[in-house]
């Protein structure tokens, strides 16, 4: 009996270390994903400069993206939860290599636009498989998987943002040492994902799942809506600061430096890692509304800057916006996740970046087509207001809902 014992408390950590090892692996696969995304941002005016193209057309290769991402996560988006995640990710990954390859050898814009497409169908196919793996390995007494999904995006685009504006500032090609390293990385990459151990429970019905839908359990509806509205505040600003940040840097406060321009991604998704992490044990319901009331102060800054071109502000109201984003994100995905089963973790999370990738694309591109009748200024002011009135609608919806869920009566034990 005592050997027994002294194997079973052997084999304990071993198990804890493979699930933390594979926890961890899947974070730092996400990370390196969503930083590549960020990445083309600082060099689209680079490549502004060598193709001659216009915002409008700028902010279409932006577009583009996300459209081929959210076709992505419509189609495939739970495929992992009946095929495995392993697969999706694999294939996933070697999606990334062809993409960064086809960036490094853009010579004009359907370059441009191709190695977008790609980029996201793969982003597409990954986001919901390593997420939904996050949830899968994630400890039982700390559940991490909601502030990782919900921290990574910020941390990781402005870890993107700011590579690629050092090397747009220090290296003689930018575009190629970007690109060739991430074609590089990208192929390990999908090695170690082979080594990920499965995790999904692997449900029938693969085919069926690719059906384009928006798929949320019917548990989790309700929260879904709830938080609907600051899902679409926080990406629509996250896509304006992504495909025309820099632009509005040099072309409203006059800071045509690159890496200047980037540090304007910088202030914002990288704060929003800091929201996230700084509101990780606070309450659902607390993280999101304090981030959306936080948002919506910074955004109101943000249209004060650019109404007295003051660029301290304007960098300023970045940081607070940025914030408040990654505390209201993490709690809108920690409200819409709890208690999902987790044959069905896949398809909620890839829904819950449908509409956050709907909100980062659409709105930009029609904020780039307007800024070129009516400038940049006044445009991301109309915006800012927008994303304010949205926040400010998704506080009250939450407040209405806790009402409604605390005058439910009790259910009577028989």
């Amino acid at each position: 009996m005592r050997t027994r014992r002294a194997g079973l408390r052997c084999c304990v950590p071993a198990r804890r270390a493979s699930r933390a090892v594979s926890f961890w692996t899947a974070a730092a696969l996400l990370v390196l994903v969503l930083a590549a995304s960020g990445v083309p941002s600082p060099l689209y005016r680079v490549y502004q400069e060598r193709f001659g193209f216009s915002a409008g057309v700028l902010t279409t290769v932006f577009g583009i993206y996300a459209l081929a991402l959210l076709a992505t996560l419509l189609v495939v988006g739970a495929l992992s939860d009946h095929v495995g995640r392993r697969p999706v990710i694999v294939a996933g990954m070697l999606l990334q290599v062809v993409a960064m390859a086809l960036f490094w050898a853009a010579d004009s814009v359907g370059w441009l636009l191709a190695a977008r497409v790609v980029q996201g169908l793969s982003v597409g196919s990954l986001t919901g498989a390593l997420g939904a793996t996050l949830l899968d390995h994630q400890r039982s007494d700390r559940p991490l998987g909601a502030l990782v999904n919900s921290a990574s995006p910020g941390f990781a685009l402005a870890l993107g943002a700011v590579s690629a504006g050092l090397s747009v500032e220090f290296v003689p090609a930018p575009t190629d040492w970007v690109f060739g390293t991430l074609t590089a990385l990208f192929a390990v990459a999908a090695g170690v994902a082979l080594l990920l151990p499965e995790s999904s429970p692997r449900i029938p019905g693969a085919l069926a799942s690719l059906w384009p839908r928006v798929h949320v359990p019917a548990a989790q509806r309700v929260p879904f809506l709830v938080v609907a509205p600051c899902l679409v505040a926080m990406w629509a600003l996250g896509g304006l600061y992504l495909s025309l940040g820099p632009s509005v840097a040099a072309g409203v406060f006059g800071l045509e430096d690159h890496l200047v321009g980037s540090l304007v991604i910088v202030a914002m998704q990288g704060m929003g890692a800091v929201g996230g992490i700084t509101l990780r044990n606070t309450a659902p319901h607390t993280a999101m509304t304090t981030g959306c009331l936080v948002f919506a102060a910074g955004v109101s800054g943000t249209i004060v800057s650019l109404a007295t071109g003051s660029a301290a502000l304007f960098f300023a109201a970045a940081v607070v916006s940025g914030f408040g984003f990654g505390a209201a994100f993490l709690g809108a995905v920690a409200t819409v996740t709890a208690g999902v089963a987790p044959g069905e973790r896949g398809g909620l999370l890839s829904s819950v970046f449908v509409v956050g990738y709907l909100a980062f694309s659409i709105p930009a591109v029609a904020a780039g087509l307007a800024s070129g009748a009516v400038g940049l200024r006044p445009t991301a002011a109309v915006y800012g207001v927008a994303v304010i009135v949205l926040a400010l609608a998704a506080v009250a919806g939450l407040l209405r809902h806790r009402r409604a869920a605390e005058r439910r009566p009790e259910p009577v034990a028989v």
